[in-house]
């Protein structure tokens, strides 16, 4: 008897009973009698079902779908091989172990080049197989601890989550629900700084995609004639310029992932068309090639426009809005979650004293309240903004409103009692973060400019003397 991979790592492991039969396994074989006796021998341990077709046990699989697939490759109507392959384009994270009467290795090995976990050959021998199935569990379990440690890490460093208001609550219950599908395709929506990256990011790496990669695409930083080679990639010689090599484009380094397309509404009525056809065939072509390729991955766009509106005016296609806006998710700015604002100041808090070496262990009252009344128009990033650039020359215990350069009137600005000579922290003993420092001033003046022009990039890049292009990369370097 022949067989696949044996991990003796885990043969010698213990497990618990009670936990192995809280997975649940298909056993799919049409001869009755290696079928059954499957799971006779599997029952104590496994929640088993049985089937004699691969359809059937597909028909099942969407709505009742298994941790772990016994799979005979020699089935009839479809084929295990096809099966698997249907399988692991539906549920990618399923483990399927494969069943073959002989030791074929082309046969196993495009069984493993599908995705197989493993596979035996019959007559099985049920020690060996017990081994495996210990080893699946093991590696579905870690899957689920690395699941339990990403949640746990999103909800206590990605700062948009941070806070009890029915605000939040409500986009964190939307964002738990659409993460279980791998490809629908979400539209967010937001006013700016409020966190749309951030929540695409929790999309992702909450959904089934997580093992794929995240390609973040700034839609307004790509200029016109070059939105087709980015997203689809280019053959060798396709145009007048083009890498010797071709170049793979963003959609392909998306494949089994998620693709984040930022600032849709800056979009050209081309691009759109080019995008549109894309997100309706699931098929698309380098630049210089007459190839159709396709890949499976889960388009998640965002705006800070009112796309309808842009409908309205002619400059956005309507189709191609209900094709992003499967899920339309719409973030809470700051504003109208005012009771967030306080713990999200405070997480910020902790992390730049860790950044900058400081000891600030509070915020004072008169900060709390300058906080909690301020009028935030660039949100979660102005709060993370202010918070750091406190932090950084800030001397005390805890921040004041004086840190803070927050004005009664609710606007940014130095206080009655700002001192010029404290705009800088001196270089201590300890020494001093550069990078850092010059970051947090650049960053300051990109968004007193974007304050300044309303937004307006092209304006806001006047205001420091910098082209359009290079403002537009500072700014994404920056993540403002």
């Amino acid at each position: 008897m022949g067989r696949g991979r044996i991990y003796h790592t885990a043969a010698g492991r213990k497990k618990d009973v009670s936990q192995m039969t809280s997975y649940s396994l298909y056993v799919v074989d049409d001869e009755k009698v290696a079928r059954e006796g499957l799971a006779l021998a599997l029952r104590k341990n496994y929640q088993v079902k049985t089937f004699d077709a691969a359809e059937q046990a597909l028909d099942l699989l969407a709505g009742n779908r298994p941790d772990i697939i016994l799979l005979d490759i020699g089935l009839p109507g479809m084929s295990g091989i096809e099966a698997l392959e249907v399988i692991k384009e539906r549920h990618p994270e399923t483990l399927v172990i494969m069943i073959t009467a002989y030791e074929e290795v082309k046969t196993v090995v495009s069984a493993m080049k599908l995705g197989a976990y493993d596979y035996v050959v019959k007559p099985i021998q049920m020690e060996s197989l017990k081994v495996i199935l210990r080893n699946a569990v093991e590696t579905i379990r870690m899957r689920k601890e690395i699941l339990t440690l990403h949640e746990a890490y999103l909800k206590e460093n990605i700062p948009c989550f941070i806070g009890d208001s029915n605000a939040i609550q409500d986009v964190m219950e939307v964002v738990e629900k659409v993460a279980q599908s791998p490809d629908t395709p979400i539209l967010i929506g937001g006013e700016t700084g409020t966190g749309k990256e951030l929540i695409a990011r929790a999309i992702h790496y909450k959904s089934p995609n997580s093992k794929g990669a995240l390609v973040t695409v700034n839609c307004a930083a790509i200029p016109n004639d070059l939105i087709e080679s980015e997203l689809f990639g280019y053959e060798k010689g396709a145009f007048s310029g083009a890498d010797k090599s071709g170049k793979v484009g963003l959609v392909e380094e998306a494949a089994d992932g998620t693709l984040f397309l930022d600032e849709v509404g800056d979009l050209s009525l081309e691009a759109q068309a080019k995008l549109l056809r894309f997100l309706d065939e699931g098929q698309y072509y380098r630049v210089g090639s007459t190839k159709a390729r396709s890949i499976r991955t889960r388009i998640i766009s965002a705006t800070n426009k009112d796309l309808i509106d842009l409908v309205n005016q002619g400059k956005f296609r309507m189709d191609l809005y209900h094709r992003f806006a499967v899920v339309k998710l719409e973030i809470p700015s700051l504003n109208q979650r005012r009771d967030d604002i306080l713990p999200i100041a405070r997480h910020y808090l902790l992390e730049f004293n860790a950044k900058f070496g400081k000891s600030i262990t509070s915020l004072s009252a008169d900060a709390e309240k300058r906080l909690r009344e301020f009028k935030w128009t660039g949100n979660v990033r102005e709060l993370k903004n202010l918070i750091e650039r406190a932090v950084l020359m800030g001397d005390g215990p805890e921040l004041t409103s004086k840190d803070l350069g927050l004005a009664g009137n609710g606007q940014v600005g130095p206080s009655a009692e700002s001192d010029s000579s404290n705009s800088l922290p001196p270089v201590s003993s300890s020494g001093v973060d550069l990078p850092a420092v010059m970051q947090t001033i650049e960053a300051t003046y990109f968004n007193q400019a974007l304050e300044l022009a309303n937004g307006n990039e092209s304006k806001a890049s006047q205001l420091l003397n910098l082209s359009r292009d290079k403002f537009r990369y500072r700014r994404q370097k920056l993540t403002i």
